[in-house]
């Protein structure tokens, strides 16, 4: 049943497709824009014809195939990741609309305070992390719309979080979010889950910090988030956000259920 709540989307990508697939089932009333986010005045338009009463924005740059590509890619990536986030914020704030905006962890690194296994990164901790391209421009577009994100890392498995982030957009929440599953897990955790479900003849390797600079343009990060303030959050509206762990291993199972990904399965 439909609520008043009227949402519109920013971007095409997979986070957005799965944002769709969670309004659709809930019969929700979206729309999606197809309007570039750095042209102010089209952003502008667009939000006054819709009236949409939530935007989630979850557009934005990373690269083909990955970050690497904002290094050769500067400006494109300024658009995109700062003039355009900032511009529909900043629209958003002057009509009144409620805006939900996704980001990326990979502001922070692992440091002397905050180790593997020790503390992790809070909404109050500093980004100390610009060692890309990529991350520099989330940096200053953190600062300048005032949100916050989106070895062992911290990971968003999204079939468990981004029915959360639906919640608190319908509720509009606002403030900063560390939207992650709780803990931390290794790469090579993550390849045992895809192995143990979908390609059990699935092989890899795994290299050095030293050897993994060799063959990137950018240096990557590494960290742990502390997702306790979304988790409290959620729990107040009956939500429940799995262990990073357990939550891999339901996604793994799920898709295995529905045949996505398998490979080798008998």
């Amino acid at each position: 049943m439909q609520t008043g709540a009227k949402f519109l989307i920013f971007g095409n990508g997979w986070i957005s497709g799965q944002i769709q697939d969670i309004l659709k089932g809930k019969s929700e009333h979206y729309h999606v824009s197809k309007v570039r986010l750095e042209d102010r005045e089209t952003v502008l338009r667009e939000l006054k014809e819709v009236q949409p009463t939530h935007v989630i924005n979850a557009a934005g740059v990373r690269g083909t195939p990955n970050v690497d590509w904002c290094e050769d890619h500067k400006e494109e990536t300024i658009r995109a990741n700062v003039v355009g986030a900032t511009n529909l914020v900043d629209c958003c704030f002057l009509l009144g609309i409620h805006v939900t905006h996704f980001s990326s962890g990979c502001i922070y690194d692992y440091n002397e305070t905050h180790q593997p296994g020790g503390d992790p990164y809070t909404e109050h901790d500093e980004p100390n992390f610009d060692r890309s391209f990529y991350s520099k421009t989330k940096i200053v577009s953190e600062k300048a719309s005032h949100l916050s994100p989106f070895h062992f890392e911290s990971g968003t498995i999204c079939p468990n979080l981004l029915p959360g982030a639906v919640i608190l957009a319908k509720n509009r929440e606002t403030g900063l979010y560390n939207f992650t599953n709780p803990g931390a897990f290794t790469l090579s955790e993550a390849m045992q889950l895809i192995k143990k479900h979908l390609r059990p003849s699935l092989s890899w390797s795994t290299f050095s910090l030293e050897e993994q600079a060799q063959i990137l343009k950018a240096p990557r990060c590494n960290l742990e988030m502390d997702s306790s303030k979304a988790v409290q959050k959620l729990k107040s509206y009956n939500y429940e956000v799995l262990e990073c762990h357990e939550a891999m291993d339901q996604m793994f199972s799920e898709m295995r259920a529905k045949s996505i990904g398998v490979d080798d399965v008998k």
